[in-house]
């Protein structure tokens, strides 16, 4: 015997504190029809006003009613409360959902819904929020003990510098290499274009973009180590003494971090990504102009994959380059 929605004084007292606390509530008789729906239920399920007397099938899509419907008969299949995830498309719109349905009696069934995805949105964006936040404090950190750690009165705190302190000390890198038979590492670095039908950055949000680039930079890069700005979306990294797969690896790394960045700007959160060519002194090229000229080569190879990625220069053996 059916126990209608009205009858059940507990149902009825239940779905009004419910209601009270603004959660989506309905009520279906043993056929899968409405026979009460609030106004958070409306607007969750995105059925119209009307909706009692009607299915699942009738007002949503039949993906959406068949996960809905298999749902409802596993809940009636069991005694006591049922919980469940769902994930569901509304309005062409995918939502996550958690559901709670309680039998009411002869196949009738009482549910309740609570919204996910904002919450899971949100919630994301704050992780990755306060990990960018760790990221900046252990950048400030360095800073200020370069600062207290000066190797010699005068000497300016590490930043990121300009183009001619970046060949200066890839002139000496070359001499020292040279001498001790060591190698290291040459980086060239391009901030991508947003990806197609994504808006493009402003000026401002352009330069908060290169801003937050060059605190990873400080960050993941050492005191001998020389990072540089050469121009607009363009940056440079020496990596002294360093062979080229550990600095293939350290870029993997720093490349996953660039696209992960949430840059605040004027409320909204800015991403990005980077495009990377990677050489090598001796291994990759022997001369100056040879090694930047192979970093750049491996650059465009990366932006010819559609950016995002870290390319590695040809390596010469008896002269034939093999990449």
């Amino acid at each position: 015997m059916s126990v209608p929605f009205e009858s059940s004084a507990t149902a009825s007292a239940l779905t009004e504190a419910l209601e009270q606390l603004g959660l989506p509530v309905y009520t279906k008789d043993a056929a899968g029809r409405y026979t009460h729906l609030n106004a958070a239920a409306v607007a969750a399920l995105g059925v119209p006003a009307e909706a009692c007397g009607r299915t699942d099938a009738e007002l949503l899509t039949a993906p959406t009613a068949g996960a809905l419907r298999a749902a409802d008969q596993a809940a009636l299949a069991r005694p006591g409360t049922s919980v469940s995830e769902h994930s569901l498309e509304f309005g062409g719109e995918r939502r996550e959902f958690l559901g709670a349905r309680v039998p009411l009696g002869g196949g009738a069934l009482l549910g309740v819904w609570v919204e996910r995805s904002e919450r899971t949105r949100l919630s994301g964006q704050l992780q990755q929020a306060l990990h960018q936040l760790e990221e900046q404090q252990r950048a400030n950190e360095l800073l200020r003990s370069d600062a207290e750690n000066r190797n010699a009165p005068g000497e300016p705190v590490r930043s990121i510098g300009r183009r001619e302190q970046f060949d200066d000390q890839l002139r000496r890198e070359i001499d020292l290499s040279l001498r001790e038979h060591r190698e290291f590492a040459v980086v060239y670095i391009h901030v991508d274009a947003p990806p197609a039908g994504s808006p493009p950055h402003d000026e401002a949000g352009r330069e908060r973009v290169f801003e937050a680039m060059g605190r990873l930079l400080r960050s993941n890069t050492r005191a001998m180590d020389a990072p540089c700005r050469l121009e607009g979306e363009r940056f440079a990294l020496l990596l002294s003494g360093m062979g080229l797969a550990t600095a293939h690896a350290r870029m993997e790394g720093m490349r996953r971090q660039c696209a992960t960045q949430l840059v605040p700007k004027g409320g909204a959160a800015l991403r990005f990504t980077v495009s990377m060519g990677l050489a090598s002194f001796p291994h990759t090229a022997q001369t100056q102009a040879g090694l930047l000229q192979a970093a750049e080569t491996a650059l465009a190879q990366a932006m010819q994959r559609g950016g995002n990625h870290v390319a590695l220069a040809s390596i010469a053996f008896g002269g034939a380059a093999v990449g």
